[in-house]
């Protein structure tokens, strides 16, 4: 359990500085390809998907990544897990620059 807390903070690390670096014109590419589906087209949410769009880059880092690693953290975590499983550490962080409007 130790070493599953470690690699999570690594990641989280890793995360919060890939997100400030992101470019939020692919991630609107992206989050159209992938995200607006369940999200709405703006991010707003619908019907049981929340709202995403105007987070804040860390915290949408930090689930996509802990999304990306198979780990539960919500009720919809068995929809996004495999929806965050071939993201890449630079699609999370564009999606992030999108999505928290940086």
């Amino acid at each position: 359990m130790k070493s599953k807390t470690l690699l999570t903070l690594a990641l989280l690390a890793l995360g919060t500085t890939q997100a400030q670096a992101g470019d939020p014109a692919s991630g609107e590419a992206l989050y159209g390809d992938v995200c607006a589906a369940c999200h709405g087209p703006t991010g707003k949410g619908m019907a049981s998907y929340p709202r995403i769009a105007g987070k804040e880059a860390d915290y949408l880092t930090d689930r996509l990544i802990t999304y990306r690693a198979g780990e539960r953290v919500g009720p919809n975590s068995m929809l996004m897990i495999p929806m965050a499983a071939d993201l890449s550490d630079t699609d999370i962080a564009n999606l992030a620059a999108y999505l928290s409007g940086g």
